[in-house]
Formats: structure tokens, sequence, C-alpha cells
């Protein structure tokens, strides 16, 4: 099968860099029409490219003796060859040939690698089955992606394709890791033994109390990234919902008991998997959505939440990083977008879920991701919209009489299938800030605290919270305890006794005023 290559200066509204063709992905794309987002586009220049290939903006530049030919079969070789697997873009190029083209394609070398995967990736995506025999059993089997260049699991081997299935998901929902050198340096970094050895060092008491306002914390950061501040009784409620994840299996029930506690007052927002359409963004003037991201289909939901489901126990039965895997499912839950109301929070509840399954985070202890990802806000807001945005070229939506969005075109696989590489990457960032960062700092805090707190009772007896005020107070005054305070609330202590007190501060703590972290920790 020929492809129509044309010389376009275009392609997804961008200019190709000049002297290029498409190739690959792109290609196929631009040939049969489809409207897909291809991300990384590739494509081949009529020169020679130094090093072969070159990134040029949002293009993969090639050499030109890279340019595989004008057939199908050229450029759907050179994309598994040379480029990034990208199974939405198959998923749709493999919907628009005849079966017959894949068939010409698969006899003309039914025992190549490439051969052999595009077989697979065919039969596995579409779910149909071409009228091929299976392949010769005594070929060595090849592996559907390659670990050197994914993350990957086990799986099985396909004996009809010799053809090793590692992929994380199956047909109903499958996310793609690949194995950039940021992530394999997070790997390396076995953050969970560094949590254990944290701990290790302090006391069940310290951990249990270190562990409480952590808990907190993110709970108050989860709300506050949707503009929310909620009042103490519900971020405790939330919190303790967060402090059971992992105990029970995650599937549609745990979902709606989550959904359900998150929600509390369920009068106005439906519990569960939505029953209409949901989209993010503005209004008009005339209550009109304005969608900057639309969620899956109503009717797509239970099919796209069971495939989720089913990818999260095939991840969790393997041996891949639990970072990795909290990463795919909780932003593959998120872009699905199932609820009416709450999906980021539970977004950020699933990732917790995965964490204390997994034994990654120790027991009884919740890492406040959702505080990291509140300081890094702007890039957690850009990792979501660089995944969210393409994705809307390729939704047809007109709005309902009921002011709501109606999606025209089929859109299931846009969330079933995506490269979720960035979102890991920015997971891994806030999960090694929690573990180095912000829990030895809780505990280096409460120890230096216990110790002000026992020195400064043994110099005048007071309450425990006085004490503990005192010290925020001179802290905050640069190690000073403020006239305002000396006359007021602390007017019964001599002079000597608050020179001894503000001494023991200075000795216990090392900054002043007091930091960031701990305006952050009292305002919890």
């Amino acid at each position: 099968m020929q492809l129509d290559i044309q010389n376009t200066d275009f392609f997804q509204e961008e200019p190709l860099p000049a002297t290029t063709v498409l190739v690959g992905f792109a290609a196929l794309a631009s040939a049969l029409s489809l409207k897909v987002p291809v991300r990384d586009p590739a494509c081949v220049s009529q020169k020679h490219v130094r090093g072969s290939r070159r990134m040029e903006g949002m293009w993969r530049v090639f050499d030109k003796r890279y340019w595989p030919g004008g057939s199908f079969a050229d450029h759907l070789t050179f994309a598994l060859r040379h480029e990034d697997i990208d199974l939405l873009t198959l998923k749709r190029v493999f919907d628009a040939i005849p079966p017959q083209v894949m068939i010409d394609f698969i006899t003309n070398a039914p025992t190549g690698n490439v051969t052999r995967r595009a077989w697979f990736f065919y039969e596995f995506l579409t779910g149909d089955h071409l009228d091929i025999g299976d392949a010769p059993t005594n070929i060595a089997a090849v592996h559907a992606l390659d670990p050197a260049l994914y993350f990957t699991i086990a799986g099985r081997l396909s004996k009809r394709h010799r053809v090793k299935d590692n992929l994380l998901g199956t047909r109903a929902f499958c996310p793609v890791i690949r194995k950039t050198p940021a992530l394999t340096d997070y790997t390396a970094l076995d953050l969970a033994r560094k949590a254990n050895e944290t701990i290790g060092h302090a006391s069940a008491h310290l951990v249990t109390r270190a562990a409480s306002f952590m808990l907190l914390a993110d709970s108050r950061a989860s709300f506050e990234i949707e503009g929310e501040r909620a009042p103490r009784s519900r971020l405790e409620r939330w919190g303790r919902a967060v402090l059971e994840a992992g105990k029970r299996p995650l599937n549609q029930t745990e979902i709606y008991r989550l959904h359900r506690i998150l929600i509390g007052d369920d009068r106005f927002t439906e519990i569960g998997y939505r029953t209409s359409s949901v989209f993010l963004g503005e209004r008009d003037h005339n209550n009109d959505p304005i969608p900057e991201f639309i969620g899956a289909r109503p009717d797509d939901i239970l099919s796209l939440m069971n495939g989720l489901n089913e990818c999260n126990n095939r991840m969790r039965s393997s041996d891949l990083d639990p970072v990795l895997q909290a990463a795919a499912l909780a932003f593959g839950f998120v872009y699905i977008h199932p609820l009416a109301d709450g999906n980021g929070r539970l977004h950020r509840c699933l990732i917790h879920h995965v964490l204390a399954e997994r034994k990654f985070a120790p027991s009884g202890m919740v890492f406040p991701v959702s505080s990291a990802m509140l300081d890094n806000i702007e890039t957690y807001q850009t990792t979501l919209t660089s995944h969210s945005s393409p994705l809307m070229n390729v939704i047809e939506w007109r709005t309902s009489p009921d002011n709501n969005v109606d999606v025209l075109n089929d859109t299931a696989d846009i969330y079933r299938f995506f490269d979720c590489t960035e979102e890991t990457e920015f997971l891994y960032a806030c999960v090694q800030r929690t573990i180095e960062q912000d829990l030895p700092r809780e505990i280096d805090y409460l120890k230096r605290n216990d110790q002000a707190l026992r020195q400064i009772m043994n110099t005048v007896e007071m309450p425990n919270r006085l004490a503990q005020d005192l010290i925020i107070f001179i802290r905050q005054n640069d190690g000073k305890l403020g006239k305002k305070r000396r006359e007021g609330t602390f007017k019964k202590l001599t002079d000597e006794e608050i020179t001894t007190i503000e001494t023991i501060v200075a000795d216990t703590f090392d900054v002043f005023p007091v930091s960031n972290y701990e305006t952050d920790r009292l305002n919890c």
C-alpha cells in the first residue's frame, strides 16, 4: 500500500523544519487523514544531519539516509524502529486500513522482529484476529516493548506472534512509561529504604506525631490545589480516608466509598461514576462552556475504569516500581475524570493507595505528596495540560441544552492509551522531596521542639501549650520575646527567666525567624 506523502509545510498546525518531509507516525497520520495528536512527530531532512538526528522544537529531524520509502510498510517499520511507541496513533492507523494491508505486511516478512511486533500490536489494539497462521515456534521471541527503553512487566509470551507481552496494561487501558535518564536515576535512589532509615532513627512516639502532621498537611494541600480551604473537620475526615489507603482492594466499590467520604453532603453531587458530561474551563457571558479539557463520555466510563483497575492489578502483581504504578493509575484516573466532582483529590488519594499497598510508604505514614504538588503548582498544571490540551483538537463537541458539553465523536481511545512519562517524572520528584526533605525536616523539628520544651519547663513550670507559644513568639521575633508579649501574656516571667528561655531557643533552633515550612505547619 503506497502512501500519498504530501510535501507539506505544516502538520498539526505546526510548521515543519525547512527541507524536511514527514516520516513514521506523522506520515501515517497525515496520509490517512487521522484526527490524532501525534506527539514528538518525526521528519526526514533532505540534507545530512550531524549525529544522524536532532531535535528542532517539537520535531525529531532525521538525516536524509533515514528516508524509508513511500509505502505503508516503510513508515510503519520506521515508526516501530526509530520512534517512541505511540499506542493511540497505532490504534487509529490500524482502524483506518483494510485488514488485507496488514496481512500483506506480515506475510512479506513473517519472522521479522518488527513484523511480529506490528502484528502483535494490531491484534492487541484492535481485538481483531487476522487470517494468518501462527508464527513458527522455532524463532526467538521478541519483546513488545524494549525493556532497555521502557518500564515493563514480565508479562507473558504470546505464542501466536512469538512476542512477549510486557505492556503495563491491556487493550482496555494501557499507559506507557519511557526509561528516561531522570526516571532511571529516581528508581535507583531506593527512596523507600531512605524513608524507613529516617523513621528508624526516631522514637515510635515521634514518628506517630510526624505522621499525624504530614497527613493533615497533605489533606489541606489537596483541597488547596482545588482552590478550597476546607474546615478542619472535613480535612480530618478526608485524612482518615487517606490513612486507610491500601487496606482495601481498589475497585469500583472502593472508589465509590472514597468518593462518598470526600463529598460528605451528597444532596447536590452524584456519588460514583457520573452519568453526564464534564469539562474543565470557563463559561462565556451566555453561560455556554469554554472547555480547556473534556472528560471521557459517560457511556465510556465504566469500560475505561474497568480497564484502569485491570491495568492496576497487572502492575501491582509485578515488580514495577510502586511510584511508576502510582503515576499510571492516578493520572490515568484524572484524565478519564469519571466523577462529577472530586476527581483531583481522589486522583491524589490513589497515589497514597499504591504507595501504601506496595509497602513503599512505612506503615501508618502518608507522604505529603500533595504539599509538594502545591508548592510546584505551575509545574503540576503544566504537566496536566501538556497531555490534555492536544486532545482537545480531536474531540468534537457542541453545547448541550443544559449548557454542558455533548461529545460527538468516539473518544474512548484517547483516554485509553497515553504516554505517562512526564507525569511519572513529576510525581517521582514530589515523592523524592517528601522523603529526602519533608520527612527528615519534620522529625528534626519535633526533636528540637521537644528538647526546647523540656528545658523551658525545667526553668519555669507552665502549661505545655503556653511554653509552645513562647517558643514560636521568640522565633518569630528573631530570638527575642517582644515587648508586647513580655508585658502581656508573659508578664509574670522575670527578666532573668526570659533571658534563659531565649538562650534555650537560640541554642536549640538554628534558624530565625520561623521558616516558611514552620509557618505552613502552624497553619495546619
